[in-house]
């Protein structure tokens, strides 16, 4: 039992799927569940992805919560066909894990965060890796866990980079940048992994046909997983080099945030019409004092990709 708990915040594609492997194989923390998000895919596509991935690393004993299932601001969501491009069909580079033997948690993600950060208080590290909209639910339901909780990780935005989705918005952010804003604008302790430092952090098919010589269920799912995204990155010209680690670095930075360098500002997310989904330091209080959001803008990517091969190649080799 570690002392640090986290909780991952996921809408289960492929580099959510390597976040829940890093989390599991993570010595330093324990995984105690996950909350289930739209985004890559819809909310109960990706809450039964990872059922079926923490089956597929004998993760079991983890449960997986549903949160949401659209933005603050609409009545539905829609999956884009850039997502299935880039993940799949069905979120996880169309690769066929068998039906999940543990059911989902009939509590609520919401609830369960706040849940969560009453009981572990600043043990607790939440890492969100799709859009905002569980997170700033459960603030909104119960303002005092911003006083709670340890920490907060997520991956989205971008500072000193354009956006994925518009110039000035990244994916995650862009889904629902009103929820984004009441996160980011909120007391908690943040640290911002965006496109900024995940777009430096690529992997390559020489990392996958590791995975793939283990000879091991894992390894070989893992590394088919990651090769439909590699290809996706080459064909739709996002990057010829490999994929960018988004999701596992927020992960990884959560738990050792000395593989980023950052800069600590007051942060808002723009959600009117212009500029919609833009993470930018707030003007109204650039003189405040102890600023929330560490955002990070350098990253040592080749000290985390090391660590990232050995605890993921590791946690395959057992699976």
């Amino acid at each position: 039992m570690a002392k640090k708990k986290m909780i991952l915040d996921l809408d289960t594609g492929v580099d959510d799927a390597l976040a829940i492997a890093y989390a599991t194989a993570a010595p330093d923390v324990d995984l105690i569940g996950i909350v289930s998000s739209y985004g890559n895919n819809t909310l109960d596509v990706c809450a039964k992805n990872a059922l079926k991935l923490l089956e597929l690393l004998g993760q079991t004993q983890v449960p997986v919560y549903k949160g949401l299932p659209h933005s603050s601001t609409s009545d539905h969501f829609d999956v884009m066909q850039v997502s299935k491009d880039i993940h799949g069909n069905n979120g996880i580079g169309e690769v066929d894990l068998p039906e999940p033997k543990r059911q989902l948690e009939t509590e609520s993600g919401v609830d369960f965060f706040i849940e969560a950060a009453h009981k572990y208080g600043k043990d607790l590290i939440i890492v969100p890796t799709g859009p905002m909209t569980n997170l700033a639910a459960a603030i909104e339901k119960d303002p005092e866990i911003t006083h709670l909780i340890g920490n907060v990780t997520f991956m989205g935005g971008a500072l000193t980079v354009e956006g994925n989705v518009t110039d000035v918005a990244e994916a995650n952010i862009n889904q629902d940048a009103k929820a984004a804003n009441t996160v980011l604008s909120s007391d908690l302790p943040q640290t911002m992994v965006g496109l900024d430092v995940t777009l430096r952090t690529l992997l390559t098919k020489k990392e996958t046909q590791k995975w793939r010589n283990l000879g091991t269920k894992a390894g070989k799912a893992y590394a088919d997983i990651t090769d439909f995204y590699i290809d996706a990155y080459y064909n739709l010209d996002i990057d010829k080099n490999g994929c960018a680690l988004h999701d596992p670095l927020a992960v990884g930075v959560a738990l050792d945030p000395s593989f980023v360098s950052t800069i600590a500002l007051h942060m808002k997310v723009n959600y009117g019409e212009k500029n919609y989904g833009r993470t930018i330091g707030d003007n109204s209080r650039l003189n405040d004092p102890n600023p929330n959001v560490n955002v990070a803008v350098n990253v040592d990517k080749d000290r985390y990709l090391k660590q990232f091969m050995e605890y993921l190649t590791g946690l395959f080799e057992q699976h």
